[in-house]
Formats: C-alpha cells, structure tokens, sequence
C-alpha cells in the first residue's frame, strides 16, 4: 500500500442475495452497502423483516475459473431494510451511488442481520469459492466486517501497493485471473475437498488450521450455515419443519428454529413458499456436532 494510504475497516453494511448456474434466484449472497449503512442485529420486533430474497432482483451468472462461485449485479429496491442471512463465502463488492465508486472486500458472515437499504445504489459482486482466499489478507479478520479498499482515482483503488483498476461485469473473469498471477489470491484445493470426503492425508488439527486461515471459519460453522440454507430450501419446497430438522439432522425441531433465526433471522413459519435460492454448495449436510 502506497505511503499515508491505509484500509479502513467498516462494520458490514449489506444486502443479500444468492445467484447461481447463470439464472437470477434470489437468495443469500451479501453485497455490500454504502459505509454509512450499518447493520444491526435481529431483534424479536424486526424479524418479519424481509429477506433479500423476497425483495432484489439479482442477475448473476458462473465463472469457468476454480478460484469463482458466481458474479451478479442488482440494484437497490424502495424498501427500508432487508434481512441480511449469513454466509460462509468471502467477496468481492463494487458499490456505485452518486457516481462514488468503492471496492470493498466483505468477510464471511455468521449471523442475520438487519441492514437498511441505501437509495439509488448499483451492485456488483464477485463470490470466491470456499478455500480461496488473499494471504496479505487473513479472512479471520474479515468475519462478520469488511475492508474498504481506498480510492486512487474514480475507478482505482490501491491493493497491495499497486493501483488496480475497480472491476465491471464484464472483466471480472480477468480481473481475479490478474490478482491470481499477482499471488494476491491463492486457493487452498485441501479445504473444499474436506467438505466432500474424508481427507486422510491430512492430521485433523492441520486440516481444522488450514480451513480458519482459507474461510476465516470453523468447519462446524460453515456446515451449520449450509444446513441453514438447505432447511430454508427444503421449507420453500413445502417440507414440514418436523420433517426437514429430521431429514438435514437436527436433534430436533427446536434446534432447527434455533439455527434459522440465528442464521436466516426467521422462524419455519415466516419462510414463504417458493424457488428461494439455490447454491449449489459442495457441503453436505451434517449435525452441529461435526468439527
């Protein structure tokens, strides 16, 4: 970073949505709010709060590169806030209001939020796949807050001592492969292999360090917000709550209330019908038990 430029640190304003394979569902994923937006916990009086899902139109599609989940764009909507729902992907947010242009980097995050929607804001968002991550940037230190990278002209920004050019829709593909040659991005293939099989190679605890340094979260964490999703899937397709805490492995149907407001900030009952996200996460579900 150039001398007297420094990362300001914000608390984590957001929207959410989630986006996959290329067609808009709305859903999960968290894009990032102008600074002067500032999430607050849920709270029993706010919980019917509405989720992005119900209120973004987000496009998004896929990336052909190993270090990318999905790209999207959405704009903001004329509602006061948004239940923002926890996520265990870190990202990369471009915010534009009154012609400012910001690039933030935004941590995973381990709770629901409240978060109010600014007005007249464009946004633009690359998701990394789990396991990806920037060494000179410990995602530890990303959780549940993000980092506002400063300007160096309207559409630069200075990262890791250069002047990077703030990515659009249409580069972003070659935007990550610029920061992926620089090393300023790696990707740690151990990690998201772990969430799919047994890896045996590898002693538990250099396994349970290498995933905190690659996500900034525990293995449990991360499935425990997988699972919340797939609940919330499963509730949208029409599944009793008795029946889906069966089905994703919780002890039972108080646990399963418990995960959704800490995660989701919604009960069973406040999770409407419908096609709400679709994620297409590696994990599979397990019980919160699992390390």
């Amino acid at each position: 970073m150039p001398s007297g430029q420094s990362v300001r640190v914000t608390q984590p304003p957001r929207v959410n949505g989630t986006m996959n394979g290329g067609v808009a569902h709305p859903g999960h994923e968290n894009l990032a709010a102008p600074d002067n937006a500032i999430s607050t916990p849920t709270a029993p009086a706010r919980r019917s709060i509405k989720r992005a899902a119900e209120l973004f139109a987000i496009d998004e599609w896929g990336s052909d590169s190993e270090f990318v989940e999905k790209a999207w764009s959405t704009h903001s909507e004329p509602a006061a806030a948004f239940m923002s729902i926890a996520v265990s992907r870190w990202h990369i947010v471009v915010t534009t209001q009154r012609e400012v242009t910001q690039l933030t980097l935004r941590g995973p995050e381990t709770r629901a939020t409240v978060t109010p929607i600014p007005a007249g804001v464009e946004f633009f968002g690359i998701v990394f796949s789990l396991g990806t991550f920037m060494p000179a940037v410990p995602l530890a230190g990303l959780v549940d807050r993000a980092v506002t990278l400063p300007a160096a002209t309207p559409n630069s920004v200075w990262l890791d001592g250069s002047r990077w050019e703030v990515p659009t829709p249409d580069n972003a593909d070659v935007f990550v492969d610029r920061l992926v040659r620089q090393g300023l991005i790696v990707r740690d293939p151990i990690v998201a292999e772990s969430f799919q099989d047994d890896v045996d190679r590898v002693s538990t605890r250099t396994l349970q360090r290498r995933v905190v340094r690659a996500t900034g979260l525990t293995r449990s964490t991360i499935r425990q917000i997988a699972r919340a999703e797939k609940a919330v899937e499963a509730l949208g397709k029409g599944m009793s709550p008795p029946d889906t805490a069966l089905m994703l492995g919780y002890a039972d149907q108080a646990h399963l209330i418990r995960s959704l407001k800490r995660f989701i900030g919604q009960t069973p009952g406040q999770i409407n019908p419908g096609d709400h996200w679709s994620i297409a996460s590696p994990l599979r579900p397990h019980s919160s038990g699992d390390r």
